[in-house]
């Protein structure tokens, strides 16, 4: 373990705690990527394990933040978020405009940027968007960790910031 990981598990336990979080996507029950082991001590009834469907993944987890849940809705990587990008761009990062404040969700979405070493996952899989995607942004928050010093505040600032936030994680450092 590396301290970056312990800081991504230290996140995850204070998000737990929140009353109304939920844990969604693919091995956040079951092993099958990195994201898994940050929540190997989150209580299963905190989670719910997804199908790579990741388009609707961000549909619901924007359904449950306007109905008072709060999702933190996990990515493995970053190349598979762009399967979402319409139900992120055109909805969830709208919803707060478009509804003239009527609708102000609240969720954090986790994403990693893939390891190129000491294995490189491939161009499918390694791609960092972070860039692009806040150019795309009207009212996410885009929060870059690149280093464990980072990680806890900024989560710990996510969670209470009233807003949708993306957190964007280096599987390198994990």
């Amino acid at each position: 373990m590396t301290k970056y990981s312990d800081e991504i598990i230290k996140s995850m336990k204070f998000l737990s705690s929140k009353k109304n979080t939920i844990f969604l996507g693919q091995s956040v029950v079951y092993p099958g990527n990195l994201l898994y082991k940050t929540l190997k001590q989150i209580n299963k009834s905190k989670k719910i394990e997804l199908p790579v469907f990741e388009d609707v993944q961000m549909g619901m987890s924007l359904g449950m933040s306007i109905n008072g849940i709060y999702p933190i809705t996990c990515y493995p990587r970053f190349d598979f978020l762009i399967l979402a990008l319409n139900q992120l761009v055109n909805h969830a990062d709208k919803l707060k405009i478009i509804t003239l404040d009527q609708y102000l969700p609240k969720m954090i979405i986790r994403v990693l940027v893939g390891a190129k070493k000491p294995l490189d996952g491939g161009e499918q899989h390694t791609q960092n968007y972070v860039k692009t995607i806040k150019k795309m942004f009207k009212t996410i928050k885009v929060f870059d960790l690149k280093n464990d010093k980072k990680v806890f505040k900024s989560y710990k600032e996510a969670f209470s910031n009233g807003k949708i936030n993306l957190m964007v994680e280096y599987s390198e450092k994990y």
